[in-house]
């Protein structure tokens, strides 16, 4: 099946595949939770209950830290006090100010809630300890620029435990990649509008270091949030958020537009919840007991269409009308699996897939299921516009064929009992594993005989095939095809049809 990138070569400058926002925490492990803190106290000789007075000093190093950044970058701390204030709009408004050179950008100051501890004495047990409890803090966002990283900011909590969170973009990082390497480029926002060498930029973007990362992630920690050396710890940093964008950059932004209606249009109707799960390279069964479900809006930057699967979802949208934007989000990445070792309850190891880990150094991992995840959603989209799928293709699925003196009539489009077939063969799980006879007695609710004779018409038609030594079958290139043809007709045909 030729993808939309080959089908509209010529209106389309090129096409990247890089992280875009990734929202890292850092958290100190020792003390991160209630015994942990308990424990530390009593080493170190403090009473559970002049725990507030223990962390009081801690605040007042936090806030002097960041009073004498802003003064030694001439910037003001800026406190917001109502909500709902954007601040992505005021550091842009900064930036128009100062410019894009590295340095701090500006200082902003809000009562946010963050996790704590409450002292609390045990009357059962006659314990005294710290347990885990939430309030209002003050924190500080120190935003900057970095020559590695791009714009972006430090979030730092004024009370223990100190749970940092750091944001950086990408395709900011991606950027300063390239202008060490010598590669020009241009940007629109957080996009790519040129690159010089597409394909040396996606070999970047694919091997970009974490080890430059996680140092880098040591030095905001240390000059933005100095208590920890208090502690003599070191921060832990793990992955709460990470999307990861495939932009296909068209020349024009009517070449673009010439084709985007009919794209969302058609993505809203025949997107199910099991090609959903197909795209993220899960299963869908009874079992799952998360959302699942799609959500269209238009926006400023264009409108997007939004596929959820529990914690993660993947999106389409047009930003700038210019370029196509594929983008999965993960804001919990143990929903992705790779083969790696397990430790198990009694020592023992084993290798097997298993949910990915959340510390950074699962960045690579994780960026190869993210990209895969936009692959498979380009696949799909991709037969919506597929110049291929039409008159020899429709004649070779709709058309009788006779083997071995034997008839099998084609498929119909606008048949219910057809359509359903088509339907159930798609389903996500088999899209995965595959299926046997025995799944689609179930699905369909035929005996075992129909559905073997099902199974010969699918193959005789060219929709499936068996795997060598099984009796395993997978939908082919041309059954997707012709199932998403089908999902189409039914959606944006049928259905309105019998509206009216």
């Amino acid at each position: 099946m030729k993808l939309l990138t080959e089908t509209y070569a010529k209106d389309i400058a090129f096409s990247l595949s890089c992280f875009d926002r990734l929202i890292i925490t850092g958290t100190l492990p020792e003390i991160s939770y209630g015994g942990g803190m308990t424990s530390y106290l009593f080493q170190k000789g403090v009473k559970i209950f002049d725990y507030p007075k223990f962390a009081e000093p801690f605040k007042e190093l936090i806030r002097s830290n960041a009073e004498s950044i802003a003064k030694d970058n001439g910037v003001e701390i800026e406190f917001i006090r109502k909500s709902g204030v954007r601040k992505e709009s005021i550091i842009s408004k900064k930036i128009g100010q100062r410019g894009i050179d590295p340095g701090i950008v500006h200082i902003i100051s809000v009562m946010e809630t963050c996790n704590t501890f409450k002292p609390w004495h045990d009357k059962a047990t006659g314990k005294t300890f710290l347990r885990p409890d939430q309030s209002k803090c003050l924190h500080y966002y120190f935003y900057f620029i970095d020559e590695q990283l791009g714009l972006g900011y430090v979030r730092v909590p004024t009370w223990c435990p100190f749970r940092l969170q750091v944001y950086i973009n990408g395709h900011n990082l991606l950027a300063s990649e390239l202008k060490k390497t010598g590669i020009t480029y241009t940007m629109i926002d957080n996009a790519f509008d040129s690159i010089e060498n597409v394909g040396k930029a996606q070999e970047i973007s694919d091997n970009i270091s974490v080890e430059k990362i996680h140092r880098k992630l040591e030095e905001l920690a240390w000059k933005f949030c100095p208590v920890y050396k208090e502690f003599n710890l070191r921060y832990h940093w793990s992955i709460m958020q990470a999307e990861y964008a495939t932009d296909i950059v068209f020349k024009k932004q009517e070449d673009l537009q010439q084709i985007y209606g009919e794209l969302m249009a058609t993505a809203i109707h025949t997107v199910k919840p099991e090609n959903i799960a197909t795209f993220l390279g899960h299963k869908l069964d009874g079992r799952y007991q998360g959302e699942v479900g799609n959500n269209y809006n238009v926006r400023i930057e264009g409108s997007r269409v939004k596929h959820t699967m529990g914690s993660v979802s993947i999106k389409m949208y047009d930003k700038f009308s210019k370029i196509l934007r594929i983008e999965t989000t993960a804001n919990d990445i143990s929903f992705f699996k790779h083969y790696r070792e397990v430790v198990h309850r009694d020592g023992t190891t084993s290798y097997e897939m298993a949910a990915l880990k959340k510390n950074i150094y699962s960045l690579g991992f994780l960026g190869d299921n993210l990209k895969a995840a936009n692959k498979r959603y380009l696949e799909f989209i991709s037969a919506f516009n597929n110049k291929e799928v039409g008159r020899k293709r429709l004649e070779k699925v709709t058309e009788s064929k006779t083997e071995n003196n034997r008839n099998y009539k084609g498929f119909n489009f606008f048949s219910d009992d057809d359509l359903s077939v088509l339907l159930s063969i798609v389903r996500g799980e088999f899209n995965i594993s595959g299926f046997r006879n025995k799944h689609l007695q179930k699905q369909l609710g035929f005996n075992g005989s129909k559905i073997s004779r099902l199974i010969k018409r699918l193959r005789i038609h060219g929709l499936i095939k068996k795997t060598a030594d099984s009796y395993k079958y997978y939908i082919t290139k041309l059954g997707k095809e012709t199932i998403i043809m089908a999902e189409k007709i039914k959606g944006l045909v049928l259905v309105p049809a019998y509206c009216y």
